[in-house]
C-alpha cells in the first residue's frame, strides 16, 4: 500500500473516529503525525512535528484569553444593553442587534461568540413574545457573517495558509462573501418567521409579565473600564497600524492580568484549548501529508474529473455534509491543502474558490451536531428543546442540500467575467 493512500485512510479514520468517539480531531491529528510520519515516513520527532503552527498557537491563544476577561466580567453584556438603549427598546429591531454583536464579536476574535451572545438573545425573545427559533438563526448567521474577518481565527487561519502555500490571500473577498451571503440567508429567515408565534416555554407567560417592569440597566464598572479599553486597543493596533494580532493579544491580556491577577486566573480558564488544540494538530498532520505527496496524490485525482468548476462542487458538498457533523475549521483546513494543487492551476479563481469553501463548510453550523448548533440548542429552555431540536434539523438538512450549491456560484462567477 503507498504512503499516499495510507495518509488518506488515516485521515477518513480521524474524522469517523473523532465524530462518532467525540473525540478532538486535533489530538487524533499529533498521533496520525506521529504515526504516519515515524512509521511509514521514518521521520525523526522533530521531522513530523514540524508543521506545528507557532505563530497561529500564539494567535488562538491571545485571542481567546483576552475574551476571557470580557466574558467574565460582564462587559459583553453591559454593550449589549447600550445596544437595546440605542434602538430605544424595540423588539422588532433587537434581533439585528443580536445579529450584528455576534458578527462583530467573532469578527475581532471572539470564537465563541454565539456562546456569549445565545443565551442574551433567547431571554430577551422568550420574554418579548419574539420568536426564538428566528432569533436563534440570527445569532448563528451573524457569527458566519462575521467569522472570516482579517483579524479573526477563521480569517487568520485560512488567509496565513494560503500565503505560506504560495498563493495570494484575498481578505477583502474571503471576509465580504460569506458576510453578505449570511446577511441575506438572515434577512430571509426574518421575513419568513418574524410574525410567527415560535416555541414558548412553560415560564413564558411569568416571564412576559415581570418583564413590564423595569430592569435595572448595568453600568460600566471601574474594573470593567481596563478590559474595555484593551478592547479598543487591541481593534485599532490589528486593524490600523497592522501588528501581529497574537502578540498584541497577549500583551493586552498581561496587562490586564497584572491588574487583576484574579480575573487573568479565571480569563485563562477560558482560553479555547479544545479549538487550540484541533486547529494545530490538524495543521501538523496536514505537513506530513504533504511530505508524503498525498496532497499532490489527491489533487491530481480531482483534477482528472477534467471541469474543474465540478470538481470544486463537489469539494463544497462534501466540506458542508461533513462541517455539519464535525468541525468546520477542521474540514477547511483539509479541503484547502487538498485544492492547493489544484487551485495552482489557474482553472478556478482562488478568492472565489477560498470563500465559497468558506461558505460550504459554514453555512450548515445551525446543525445541533457542530459546535455554533449545540451552543445555541444548550440555551434553549428544556421545555420546547426537543421540539427546538428538530427545527434545527431541519434547517441544517435545508442548508447541506442547498447551502454549497448557492457558494459555488461564489466560486464560478469570477471564472466566467474572465472567461
Amino acid at each position: 500500500m503507498s504512503a499516499e493512500l495510507i495518509c488518506v485512510i488515516v485521515l477518513g479514520l480521524m474524522f469517523v473516529i473523532g465524530t462518532w468517539r467525540d473525540i478532538n480531531m486535533g489530538l487524533l491529528g499529533f498521533i496520525a503525525a506521529a504515526g504516519v510520519g515515524g512509521l511509514v515516513l521514518h521521520q525523526a520527532p522533530e521531522e513530523f512535528l514540524s508543521g506545528f503552527p507557532v505563530d497561529l498557537f500564539l494567535t488562538l491563544v491571545g485571542l481567546t484569553y483576552l475574551f476571557g476577561f470580557a466574558q467574565n466580567n460582564g462587559v459583553i453584556e453591559v454593550i449589549v444593553h447600550w445596544c437595546v438603549k440605542l434602538v430605544g427598546g424595540r423588539t422588532a429591531v433587537m434581533p439585528w442587534i443580536f445579529f450584528a454583536l455576534t458578527a462583530i464579536l467573532i469578527a475581532l476574535g471572539a470564537l465563541f461568540a454565539v456562546a456569549i451572545i445565545a443565551p442574551l438573545a433567547l431571554t430577551f425573545a422568550r420574554r418579548n413574545g419574539v420568536n426564538q427559533f428566528m432569533t436563534g438563526l440570527l445569532v448563528v448567521h451573524g457569527a458566519l457573517a462575521g467569522a472570516f474577518s482579517p483579524i479573526s481565527v477563521y480569517g487568520i487561519f485560512i488567509n496565513d495558509y494560503l500565503a505560506k502555500s504560495g498563493l495570494t490571500p484575498t481578505p477583502v473577498s474571503l471576509f465580504l462573501a460569506p458576510f453578505l451571503f449570511n446577511l441575506v440567508f438572515a434577512l430571509v429567515v426574518y421575513l419568513v418567521l418574524r410574525n410567527r408565534s415560535g416555541l414558548r416555554a412553560a415560564e413564558d407567560t411569568a416571564l412576559s409579565t415581570s418583564e413590564s417592569e423595569p430592569e435595572e440597566s448595568p453600568r460600566l464598572s471601574r474594573n470593567q473600564i481596563p478590559t474595555l479599553v484593551g478592547l479598543v486597543a487591541m481593534a485599532v493596533s490589528v486593524v490600523v497600524f497592522g501588528w501581529d494580532v497574537g502578540l498584541v493579544t497577549i500583551t493586552i491580556s498581561i496587562v490586564l492580568a497584572a491588574i487583576s491577577p484574579s480575573a487573568g486566573k479565571a480569563a485563562m480558564s477560558r482560553v479555547s484549548w479544545s479549538v487550540v488544540i484541533l486547529i494545530t494538530g490538524v495543521l501538523t498532520y496536514i505537513a506530513v501529508l504533504e511530505e508524503a505527496g498525498t496532497v499532490e496524490w489527491v489533487s491530481a485525482g480531482i483534477s482528472a474529473i477534467g471541469i474543474p468548476l465540478l470538481a470544486a462542487l463537489l469539494l463544497f458538498y462534501m466540506s458542508g455534509l461533513i462541517s455539519a457533523l464535525a468541525s468546520s475549521l477542521a474540514i477547511i483546513g483539509v479541503v484547502i491543502a487538498l485544492a492547493v494543487p489544484f487551485l495552482e492551476s489557474g482553472d478556478v479563481h482562488v478568492g472565489g474558490f477560498v470563500a465559497a469553501l468558506a461558505i460550504a463548510a459554514t453555512i450548515v453550523d445551525i446543525s445541533p451536531f457542530s459546535t455554533n448548533g449545540a451552543m445555541l440548542l444548550a440555551n434553549v429552555h428544556p421545555t420546547v428543546r426537543d421540539r427546538y431540536y428538530r427545527q434545527m434539523i431541519g434547517y441544517a438538512g435545508l442548508m447541506c442540500l442547498i447551502g454549497p450549491g448557492l457558494a459555488w456560484v461564489v466560486a464560478a462567477v469570477p471564472t466566467w467575467v474572465t472567461a
